[in-house]
Order: structure tokens, then C-alpha cells, then sequence
């Protein structure tokens, strides 16, 4: 790309383009603004990034997010300055839960415009608070050679604290002064003589080098020692997930140790190679003599802790040893227990189990695992088989039967990730799953989803009404949207989540202020969105409008369910399917 000489900001603003395309960059989403025209004209006149451009912040911000899910690499969000930026705020605070590269670009009002009552300027220094890996507020625009080695240095750091040590968001301020539009001045237009654009982007990394791979001490013969061992494969988004699942394999083969698969890790949907790999984990556990019985002594876990509530009660009570496997270097402990950090890959653990020990041979420990997991397993199936009404538990496990081969796969949070957990259907299809379980919010699903969508294979996203209703602004960026997204939709007017806990059994406003019904008629909102909607009356009508899916567009799937009597179903049935036990 030829640097733009029309004036001092363009100058800045494509160098700084050029730049972040030259260190990787693909996507830039951009949303609309005076301050940042000269961000937005760089971007959109680069010829090799993607730049999409986006009304509401909020969802810009969670549409970068899944884009950035799926590509493993940073994707850059741009916005004018004033209260455009605090609408990214949401979506940093998941980037930096979740561990997610963005690089976050605020146009900002020069120093003499602040603090003195100038329009669309606040205080826009260090916005996201500790969230970001690291921040910086750029120079005011030059174009003095000193000052333009300067933004090439601090691009350079700025991409590899992305990425490095840990991924995450790092926010550039950018302050600009007149002129914003591209007017030329021809004291500028005549530098462009004299620039060596050849010489100026020698030398730059392609990558920032990964940290050096190292050995670790591990207990590895106390490991092999217990018989009570087991492995937790907790929520994961690793950006290879076959070499994740093999490395999980390797390491439960060496130890004879049973694998606990939450419902959104992949390790779900490469099941041919774990053997010993348990699910219904949460339904064995509600049975108090299964959960007395199947003790741990030692836990591996790998990845972050798992959504299932009794899962982490019966850790709480059992009190094993624990090792979480993360590279990290966060505390990923919230239940405090016996546990010791291992901040490195699961890779990196396996391959010393290969090198160090023979495989263990099953034990009567994994048998009882084994024989829990079968007999729970097949109740629970048989339970859903029979069940005929629309049960919004049932899509999950409709999901994970019908859709093709490698789909990737938007779970909203609330009540669809804890059906996942409790009915997804182990298999070898390889779906991608993708989620926003940094910080738990229903913020920005359908945005994120669509990121993820975006450019990729025909998607799915499994979502509930309040979620969809929080992020409605999201449809506006089908305008721009290349894919397909299938959105099945478990319309129940309300949120369901709120019926499984606590405070449903109180009298107090419960409908009102927690479930919030809305009474939505979905088929008039698609339409005012130009998207295509359709009413879901059988299982049947799903699994064939999930198999094969469209290549193109967006379209809603609803389910209408009863909200109070899915509740009921689960109270009656989840604590019903584990497997009778034989002293």
C-alpha cells in the first residue's frame, strides 16, 4: 500500500494501517465518527484488510471479539472519541477474562481540546482500567522522521502485547487535531518524495516470537501412583483442538485417569480418542452414594473450571490434591482448594509423559466411572428420546446429533451452557464451539456469533430470548456479514436460568424483575431486520433445518417453550438418570 501524503493525519493513519497489515492484521470493524475519519479512511482504502463498518459500539466491539475467537489473532476496533469507547467497555472486560487479542483504537481530542468544555471530549486516558495488557496514548500526528520511527516501534509493541505473554486487549489512544477530512496540504504531499517506504518497513517481525519451550518438574510418579486419579477438561477454546484432545489422551492413557469432559470443551466432540471419557459427570454426581463413592485423591484440570455447580460442590467437600494445567499464569482456583499452579500447555505436560512413563493399565477406580457413565448416559437418552414436546434441554442434545461435521458452534451464556453440560452428546464430529464464558454475560451473543460466523463455514448459534433481545442491534451488520448464521432460538418469554435458582421460590416480584418477560413477536422483529425467521413445531423440523445448513444469510430458528414447566422437567428427571450402585 502507497503511504497517503494528502496530509499530516493520513500520513499517521496509514503508516499505522500499513503497519498492523504488514505485523498480521486482517479484520479492522470501525465504527462511525469525525475524530477517527483518518483511522477509517487508512483502514478502508487498505487493500488486504477486511474493514467492516459498524453503527453500535457495543455490538462492534463483541462482533471483533468473535472474529479475533475464530482467526486466533488480534482484529482491530476503531472508534471516534467521547462515550463511543466506554461502549467497547463489555466486550474488553470478556477479551481480557477470556483471553481474547484486540487492539483497541480511541480518536481522541488533542490536549488543548480537554478540560475546557470542548464537544465529545472526556477523559479517555487508560479507559479500560487494569484490562488491557498494556496501554498507551500515541503522539499528536507528525510526519518529522524521529516521530514516525516512533509509531513504527510502538505498533510493533503494542501487537505483540496482544498476544504476549498473554492474549488479551491493548488500547491506543489517538489523539488528532484539524484538519480530519482528507484535505490536502501540499507541504506534506511534497515528503512523499523523499520517503523510502522500502527501507522504513524493513525488518519487522511477521509473528511475535512465542517463549521459549521449557521442562517442567513434574510429580509425575505420584501422579501414576494414586488409583484415584482424575482428569477435568474444563471450558477451552484452544486454537487447535485436535492437539489438545490427543495431548489430554496421552496423558490420561499414562495415568490410567478417567476424563470429566465439560460440555464446552472440545474434548466432547473428539471422543474416539479418549476411551475413558465421562459426561455425565453432573447427573452422577446429584446421587449421593455415586459421589461418595467416586472420591478423588487427585485431580488434574486442565483448562478453567466447569459451569456444573455440583461438580464444584462435590470438590469443595472431597478436597483432592489438585493440579491446574494453564499457561496463563492466572489464578484459576475459585474454590480455594489444595491446588498448585502448573503454568504451562497441556501439550507441553504430555510430551514429558511420553518420555518418562509407561502406560497404566485401567483400575477398578476407572471401572466405576465406566460403569456410572454407560448405564447414566444411556437413562438420560432415553428420557429425551421419549420426550416429544418442545423441552429447551432438548436442543442441545438435538444439536449435538444433527449438525454437520467441524460446525462451529455460538453458545450463549445462562441456561443453553448448562444444558450443553448436561445433554451434549459425546461423538467425533469435531464441532467448533465457541463461547463468552470470561465473564459470563449474556452481553453482545448474537454480535459474537456473527464474528465468529463471519467469513468462516456455515455456523450455528444456540441462544436464548433475553440474550438475542440484548444484542437486537447485532442483525444491522448483516449489511456486511459474508456467511452463514443459523440461530436456534429457545423463546421460553423470559429467563429461564432465573427458575433453576433460589430466589424462584420466594414471593417477591419474581416475574417482574427477574424472569423479565418481554412478549416478543420474533417473526415481526426479523422482518424489520430483513432476516429470515421460522417457527419450529417438531424435533423432526429441527433436525432437518440443522442438516445440511444454508451457505449464506442469517435466519432464525424458534422454539417456543414453556418456561415453568422446562424447570419442572428438569427437577423431576436430572437427578433421576445416574446409575443405580451396587455396594
Amino acid at each position: 500500500m502507497a503511504i497517503d501524503f494528502t496530509n499530516t493525519n493520513l500520513v499517521w493513519a496509514s503508516i499505522l494501517v500499513e503497519m498492523l497489515a504488514r505485523l498480521g492484521l486482517k479484520t479492522a470493524v470501525i465504527c462511525p465518527g469525525s475524530r477517527s475519519a483518518p483511522l477509517a479512511i487508512a483502514f478502508a482504502n487498505h487493500p488486504t484488510i477486511d474493514a467492516i463498518p459498524v453503527l453500535d459500539e457495543r455490538s462492534a466491539a463483541f462482533f471483533a471479539l468473535g472474529v479475533a475467537r475464530q482467526q486466533h489473532q488480534p482484529v482491530a476496533l476503531i472508534c471516534t472519541s467521547g462515550t463511543a469507547g466506554a461502549n467497547f467497555y463489555p466486550a474488553v472486560i470478556e477479551a481480557y477474562e477470556s483471553r481474547v487479542p484486540l487492539l483497541i483504537l480511541t480518536a481522541d481530542r488533542p490536549p488543548e481540546l480537554r478540560d475546557c468544555n470542548a464537544g465529545q471530549a472526556i477523559d479517555q486516558q487508560k479507559l479500560y482500567g487494569s484490562f488491557p495488557n498494556w496501554y498507551a496514548e500515541l503522539a499528536i500526528a507528525s510526519i518529522e522522521p524521529a516521530l514516525l520511527v516512533y509509531l513504527r516501534q510502538t505498533l510493533i509493541h503494542a501487537w505483540e502485547h496482544t498476544l504476549f505473554p498473554t492474549p488479551g486487549v491493548v488500547h491506543l489512544n489517538i489523539p488528532l487535531r484539524e484538519p480530519l477530512a482528507p484535505i490536502p496540504d501540499p507541504s506534506v504531499q511534497a515528503q512523499a518524495l523523499t520517503f523510502n517506504a522500502t527501507h522504513f518497513f524493513s525488518a519487522l517481525p511477521s509473528t511475535p516470537s512465542p517463549l521459549p519451550s521449557f521442562t517442567l518438574p513434574l510429580p509425575l510418579a505420584h501422579w501414576q501412583a494414586s488409583s484415584q486419579g482424575i482428569i477435568i477438561a474444563g471450558l477451552a477454546q484452544p486454537n487447535d483442538p485436535e492437539a489438545y484432545c490427543e495431548a489430554i489422551a496421552v496423558i490420561s492413557s499414562f495415568l490410567g485417569y478417567p476424563v470429566l469432559a465439560e460440555g464446552l470443551s472440545p474434548v466432547r466432540n473428539y471422543a474416539n480418542l479418549i476411551p475413558n471419557l465421562i459426561s455425565t459427570y453432573d447427573l452422577i454426581l446429584r446421587n449421593a452414594a455415586w459421589a461418595e463413592k467416586l472420591a478423588p485423591a487427585i485431580i488434574l484440570r486442565i483448562g478453567e473450571m466447569p459451569t456444573s455447580k455440583q461438580l464444584r460442590t462435590w470438590l469443595t467437600a472431597t478436597e483432592p490434591r489438585q493440579w491446574v494445567i494453564d499457561p496463563s499464569g492466572r489464578n484459576l482456583d475459585p474454590l480455594h482448594g489444595r491446588t498448585i499452579h502448573l503454568h504451562c500447555s497441556v501439550e507441553q505436560v504430555a510430551a514429558q509423559f511420553v518420555q518418562d512413563l509407561n502406560p497404566a493399565k485401567t483400575n477398578p477406580y476407572w471401572h466405576l466411572w465406566q460403569t456410572a457413565e454407560t448405564e447414566t448416559r444411556q437413562n438420560r437418552d432415553r428420557a429425551l428420546s421419549k420426550t416429544t414436546h418442545l423441552f429447551e434441554g432438548k436442543a442441545a442434545w438435538m444439536l449435538s446429533r444433527c449438525l454437520p461435521p467441524n460446525t462451529p458452534l455460538f453458545i450463549s451464556s445462562s441456561t443453553p451452557v448448562r444444558d450443553v453440560d448436561f445433554f451434549w452428546v459425546p461423538g467425533n464430529s469435531k464441532i467448533q464451539l465457541f463461547f463468552n464464558r470470561g465473564a459470563n454475560g449474556i452481553d453482545g451473543s448474537l454480535s459474537t456469533a456473527l464474528g465468529v460466523a463471519h467469513r468462516n463455514q456455515s455456523s450455528v448459534m444456540l441462544t436464548g430470548d433475553l440474550a438475542l433481545l440484548h444484542d437486537t442491534n447485532g442483525f444491522l451488520l448483516q449489511q456486511h456479514f459474508i456467511g452463514h448464521l443459523t440461530i436456534v432460538l429457545i423463546n421460553n418469554n423470559g429467563g429461564g436460568i432465573f427458575e433453576m435458582l433460589a430466589i424462584a421460590q420466594f414471593d417477591l416480584p419474581f416475574e417482574e424483575f427477574f424472569a423479565l418477560p418481554q412478549s416478543i413477536d420474533f417473526a415481526h422483529l426479523c422482518k424489520t431486520y430483513g432476516v429470515e425467521h421460522e417457527r419450529i413445531t417438531t424435533w423432526d423440523h429441527l433436525a432437518d433445518r440443522l442438516n445440511p445448513l444454508p451457505k449464506s444469510g442469517i435466519r432464525v430458528l424458534e422454539l417456543c417453550t414453556d418456561r415453568k414447566a422446562d424447570a419442572q422437567w428438569r427437577h423431576n428427571h436430572l437427578g433421576t438418570f445416574a446409575a443405580k450402585i451396587n455396594d
